[in-house]
Order: C-alpha cells, then structure tokens, then sequence
C-alpha cells in the first residue's frame, strides 16, 4: 500500500535514470524547431500511383528522423486534384502559416511573433542535376509567390554509392559483401552508371561511380540515358578495357523519366540493368539532410555504411 509521500516500507522504488555526463552522454533527439518551414519533395515526371506511393515513402523516412517534421509533396506536373502541383502547395503552405499566426493573434497568445523567412524549402527529388527539371522546379516556385529555399539535388554521395550497391545486388549483379567467400555467377565486371541531364550530370554521376567501384571493385563508367549512344558508347569502352559481362544501374530515383527508358538502354548496350534507386532509406535522409542543412539546424550530414 502506497502512502501520500510514496511506496509503501519494503516496495521497490524506481528512481528516474540519471543523465550520464561527459563527453559519453547520448545526444538529444533532433526535433523539428517550432514554426520551422515546410519540407516540401518536389517530384519530377509524370504523376502515378506508384510515383506518389514513392513520395509518400520518401517522406516518411525524413519524417521518422525528424519529429514534428511538416513534410509536403509537390508534382513538378500535377494536376491540382490528385496530384497537387508544387507552386499550388507552396501557395497552400503559406496560407497555412499566416491563418497560425492570425489565430495566436486573435486568441491573445502572449509574445507571439509575426511570421518571416522562407515559409518552404523546396527539395527536388534528384539524385543529380538536370538543368531542364531544376528551370521547371524555379519556375514554379517563382509563380507560387511565395519565399521559399531551393537547395541542391541529393547527389553526389556515398550514400547512393551504397544505395546502388544494394540495387545492383538485389538483381543478382552484384555481390552483397565482398568480405564473404561467395561468388555470384551473374555478377557483372563492369557498371554503366546511367544519369540523365546531360555531360553535367554525367559528371556528378562520375563522382558516386568512384564511390562505387571502390565498394565493387570493378571498373564503373557514367553515361547520359539522354544522350544517343552515350550508353553503348560507353559500354564499348568497357569492354574494350577487358569487361565482359557489363551491368547498367540507374542513377536515378524513377519518376523523372519513362519507366522503359533504362532496359531499352541496356538491351542496346547488350546487359541486364537494376532498378533505380527509388524509396531506398538514403534517399529520405538525404532529402531530410537538404532541408535541415538549408535550415543550420543538422551540423552533421547522414553517415554512410562502411563499405564491405
């Protein structure tokens, strides 16, 4: 029986845990700051069910490591029912911030403070640059009117080297670990990395196909899907330099292009291809890492896996 100052004589007591001090003590959860702006994944392509089931998951991800996170999709093409379209939810956004702010106002909320700075970053769904998007992506946050925060596509970074690692071993053309005794018959002895955006993107898809022939250790080449012949251009180099059994991965989350874009490309250049790279956890932490780096609020980026 408990007594009005605790457990009754004899009856365990559960004290609090006290906080380790020093340099060993686990950080903090990072929160969302309040009033911090929208996330808001601006997504390329043409919208679909499975696009937006992709999204959806993207946003999750960065919400789950972000608490209190208000993440938002945009098409690049939405129609504004189903697919809403990226400059109608920054419109949206911003509505939804000034009716906050009027409400605290009218209810007599003490030290409230009238909304500034940007009401949305704007993270697109790409893991490399491709001018003709990213003008679409401007365009449309310049006709929302609303102040909102460009940042950067995802790549380069190791963390879609592991993501294309994963992808390529998942069709059966990669080992999974290299530290393993095994071997796979299919394993492919070199990688297209296909990007699409041009020589710029080929370049950045250059950066993250070092990353992964470290982690395969075979020769990895890039090449533009958009590009004529820059695939098999690039597989005949491969071959030529003594590859035999060649691979395509795409460097690419999905929406941004035909879905029939890469296994037309690797049936030209005569080998099997991976799925893009998709909802793969890098991709929600990376777009999450955009957003609080536009924000100062994450000092650190997301760590990739040692490669193995």
């Amino acid at each position: 029986m408990s007594s009005p100052t605790g457990p009754a004589s004899g009856l365990p007591v559960r004290m609090p845990r006290p906080r380790q001090p020093g340099r060993h003590r686990r950080p903090e959860p990072l929160v969302a700051p309040e009033g911090a702006p929208a996330l808001v994944l601006a997504v390329p392509g043409t919208p679909s069910a499975a696009t937006r089931g992709l999204a959806e998951e993207v946003v999750s991800i960065a919400r789950s490591e972000l608490p209190g996170l208000d993440a938002r999709i945009g098409y690049l093409d939405g129609d504004d029912t189903e697919f809403p379209a990226l400059s109608s939810v920054l419109a949206r956004a911003a509505e939804e911030r000034t009716a906050r702010y009027e409400q605290a106002v009218a209810a007599g909320v003490e030290g409230v403070k009238e909304p500034d700075g940007p009401v949305a970053v704007v993270v697109p769904l790409l893991a490399g640059p491709d001018s003709s998007l990213l003008r679409q992506i401007r365009q449309a946050v310049m006709d929302s009117r609303v102040a909102a925060d460009l940042t950067d596509v995802l790549g380069p970074h190791p963390l879609l080297a592991e993501a294309l690692h994963v992808r390529l071993s998942e069709a059966g053309l990669a080992r999974a670990d290299r530290a393993r005794l095994f071997t796979v018959a299919t394993a492919a002895d070199g990688i297209i990395l296909a990007s699409v955006g041009g020589e710029e993107a080929v370049q950045a898809a250059g950066i993250t196909g070092m990353l992964l022939a470290a982690r395969l250790a075979v020769p990895v080449m890039a090449a533009a899907l958009d590009q004529e012949g820059s695939i098999a251009s690039v597989a005949e180099q491969l071959r030529s330099s003594g590859s035999q059994q060649l691979a395509l991965a795409p460097y690419l989350i999905g929406p941004e292009i035909d879905a029939a874009l890469p296994a037309a490309a690797a049936e030209e250049a005569g080998c099997s291809t991976s799925e893009p790279l998709g909802a793969y956890p890098a991709i929600g932490k990376l777009a999450l890492a955009r957003y609080t780096t536009a924000l100062g609020i994450a000092p650190q980026q997301p760590q990739n896996a040692p490669a193995r």
